[in-house]
Parts: C-alpha cells; sequence; structure tokens
C-alpha cells in the first residue's frame, strides 16, 4: 500500500471516531491514531463504539480497520505514524476547539 493510501484510511478511521463528545476530541485524536494504525481490531472498535452509539458507523469502522489489518504492512504503519506524529500533534493542539479545552484544564 502506498504512502497516500495509508494516510487516507487514517483519516477515514479518525473521522468515525472523533463523532461524539467535544470535550474529549483533543485525546481521542492522538489515541484514534495510535490505535487505528498499530492496535488491535477489538480495541479500535471500542474506542470507536465509545465515541458512536449509532450502528452504522461502528460496522462502518470494523470494515476499515479490517482492510488497514489486511493492507498495511509494518512498514506502511510506521510511514504512517512517522509522518503524522508531529504534524498532528501540532494541528490538535492549536485547534481553537482544542485550545480551549487545553487552556480549561
Amino acid at each position: 500500500m502506498t504512502r497516500a493510501g495509508a494516510l487516507l484510511l487514517l483519516c477515514a478511521a479518525l473521522v468515525l471516531i472523533v463523532g461524539g463528545k467535544c470535550d474529549d476530541i483533543c485525546q481521542a485524536l492522538r489515541d484514534s491514531i495510535n490505535l487505528f494504525i498499530s492496535g488491535s481490531h477489538d480495541t479500535y472498535i471500542e474506542q470507536v463504539e465509545k465515541y458512536n452509539k449509532t450502528s452504522d458507523v461502528p460496522e462502518t469502522a470494523d470494515t476499515l480497520k479490517s482492510c488497514a489489518d489486511k493492507s498495511l504492512t509494518a512498514e506502511d504503519k510506521q510511514d504512517a505514524l512517522s509522518a503524522l506524529e508531529k504534524d498532528i500533534t501540532r494541528k490538535v493542539e492549536t485547534h481553537t476547539l482544542c485550545k480551549n479545552i487545553i487552556t480549561k484544564n
């Protein structure tokens, strides 16, 4: 799988996870990146269900995670984590919603 493909799968996974509790969105983004790329299938689905109660969302997440687990090599996973680690952290922490939450804590 190409790096672009890996990033596309990751973005799709993030959309599924962050649909719920706004208070936890910053931490949810950080956690979901690691869970989607390197976590177990069951752990990732539990995380999705934590933030999304609609049955269609966990079903889609299940399909997406299965596809990623079958398609991504260890090198693909490491490349995706390396490419996203700094950029995602910076963007999440500077996002207006997250800045407000971080300031409150």
